[in-house]
């Protein structure tokens, strides 16, 4: 949608999250899951703390590339131009400072089978915590 469209939809209450990033806004529509069904969201640090303040209980993960080396090769192998990748380095060494003082848990994915292992154990960990399987 366009920046006019995005910022009614905003004022209209109608996403869960919402930011700028590097120049490009970015949303998550309010969800509306079945009864029992979790909500996962892979959203940046303004989301994340957008919804700790909507939903206090959310159990906040912060995923982390293995180095900032690994995050830059990631970066690149998607095809993003170097300037991009050189913001996104920097504006990630920010938002990992604030986003380990917000979040409950820190997986770092070296290996995609064990970060999602972790994630999956801690969902299962959240959902037994709150009397839920």
């Amino acid at each position: 949608m366009d920046r006019s469209a995005f910022e009614r939809h905003v004022a209209a209450g109608g996403f869960l999250e919402w930011a700028e990033v590097l120049d490009h806004l970015y949303g998550t529509p309010v969800p509306d899951p079945p009864p029992g069904h979790d909500v996962l969201l892979e959203i940046d640090v303004q989301g994340a703390r957008q919804v700790r303040a909507a939903s206090p209980g959310a159990v906040v993960i912060l995923l982390l590339a293995p180095s900032i080396d690994v995050q830059a090769d990631r970066l690149r192998s998607r095809g993003d131009p170097e300037e991009h990748v050189q913001r996104r380095i920097a504006l990630g060494r920010l938002e990992e400072r604030e986003a380990r003082e917000m979040t409950d848990h820190v997986v770092v994915n070296g290996d995609l089978e064990s970060a999602v292992a972790e994630v999956s154990a801690i969902i299962e960990a959240a959902r037994s915590a709150a009397g839920r399987s």
